[in-house]
């Protein structure tokens, strides 16, 4: 028997835990959109994620801040519910995260809008019939389990529902496959804010009185990390570092995760001395917590109707076909030979002509029926995803592919086949501005 024959067996005997319209697999940033968004216009959701929680790198992951200049309704409302500051010593700014407090609003969100949810589960395999995706299967304590969906949404970040379900990809870097290094973020407390510096790209080498910090940490920082990225935190004293850093690491496979994370962690160490022997206001600092999910950028960049390109940001183009509006971030493209900028990324000298909208052509992928993408395994060059792939803009993304899969629940068909002026006015409705 081959494999695909062994994997419809299994599939037939497995139990069918449930039905839902819409099944949203990975509850990271797009995902958490897309399942509240659908809730909220009425269609019985079921979002799952491997995690313990919900928010993926924006909570479990302990990423710092939302980046970039992206504008939506969804957006703008969770920064809203998750930047108030609970006491009067909070660092207050709108995108700077407070994990533990996004979690709870998420929660909350998802609560309201009726969304179910299933946490500690792995999407072990889509439900198929012939190409058409009609559900998932998932692995948990609970055993193994079967979900009928209406439709489903690949929120995973690395596209793992489209590519077992046979979906085409690539992986990385058009020319070599080479993929964005990974980063194990962490917290260190005890730093003197009012003195302190925090560098927030790597092209801000900021001087401090042993010398240029980016230069400083590329000598003391052994290879791959080297480079400095500091930001402050909601709360005093503590503050986000973002400086582990993992070069050839495929975020799909296990084996390199684990590697990763072992590597990353055993870089916290040189990093907080460093920290403290040469940078102003952490002389005293101390490790106060790790990312749970450790920061995977670039994994499988599928084949879609359309696929993104670098061309389409720098121009701000409007597609006719519009799914995500007011996009706006740089070309965030973290160096696949070590640490800072790649040669073709662009930060401080970023320029284009305006917010760049993503075309729900760019969210389906080919040969599989029934599935939309959200996040960053869309279709779109190395280059372009290196914008696309942010928080804000995933959000935006999110809400947009659950507006396209509303329509597609409402009328009856794939989601490949539906009117996209459908989705456009479910979105406008929202507050979604072009």
């Amino acid at each position: 028997m081959n494999d695909q024959a062994a994997t419809i067996r299994e599939c037939l005997n497995t139990p069918v835990a449930g039905h839902y319209d819409l099944i949203v697999a990975g509850a990271g940033p797009a995902g958490v959109s897309a399942a509240i968004t659908a809730g909220r216009l009425g269609v019985r959701v079921l979002l799952v994620d491997q995690t313990h929680a919900v928010g993926g790198i924006a909570t479990v992951g302990l990423m710092s801040h939302w980046t970039g200049a992206a504008e939506g309704p969804l957006y703008e409302e969770i920064l809203k519910r998750s930047s108030q500051p609970e006491d009067e010593e909070c660092y207050s700014a709108p995108q700077t995260i407070n994990p533990e407090k996004l979690k709870s609003v998420l929660f909350d969100l998802l609560e309201e809008a009726g969304v179910d949810l299933l946490l500690y589960t792995t999407v072990a395999a889509p439900l198929m019939d012939g190409r058409c995706v009609i559900g998932i299967i998932t692995e948990n304590k609970s055993g193994r389990q079967a979900w009928r969906a209406g439709v489903v949404i690949d929120a995973t970040g690395d596209g793992d529902v489209a590519a077992r379900a046979g979906a085409e990809f690539v992986k990385g870097r058009e020319d070599d496959a080479r993929m964005q290094p990974v980063t194990l973020m962490f917290k260190v407390g005890g730093v003197d804010t009012q003195h302190a510096v925090f560098p927030g790209s790597f092209e801000t080498n900021t001087e401090i009185p042993k010398g240029k910090i980016q230069d400083l940490g590329r000598q003391a920082l052994a290879h791959p990390a080297g480079h400095v990225l500091l930001y402050r935190s909601s709360l005093p004293g503590i503050v986000t570092v973002n400086m582990t850093n993992q070069i050839g690491i495929d975020g799909t496979k296990a084996d390199d995760l684990t590697r990763a994370e072992i590597a990353c962690r055993r870089q916290i160490r040189d990093i907080v001395a460093f920290l403290r022997s040469t940078v102003p206001g952490y002389e005293h600092c101390y490790v106060v917590s790790t990312a749970s999910l450790i920061g995977v950028r670039e994994t499988r960049h599928f084949r879609g109707a359309y696929t993104l390109t670098s061309e389409d940001i720098v121009e701000g183009r409007v597609f006719e076909d519009w799914i995500a509006t007011r996009c706006s971030f740089n070309f965030d493209i973290h160096n696949v030979d070590g640490a800072g900028l790649d040669r073709h990324g662009a930060q401080k000298h970023f320029v284009s002509k305006g917010k760049y909208t993503i075309p729900y052509r760019s969210l389906l992928p080919m040969a599989v029926e029934n599935l939309i993408l959200a996040g960053r395994s869309i279709s779109g060059t190395h280059k372009a995803h290196s914008s696309y792939r942010v928080m804000p803009i995933c959000v935006n993304m999110g809400q947009g592919a659950a507006a396209a899969a509303v329509v597609a629940i409402r009328d009856h068909v794939l989601p490949r086949q539906i009117d996209v002026s459908k989705a456009q006015k479910i979105l406008t409705d929202l507050g979604v501005r072009l």
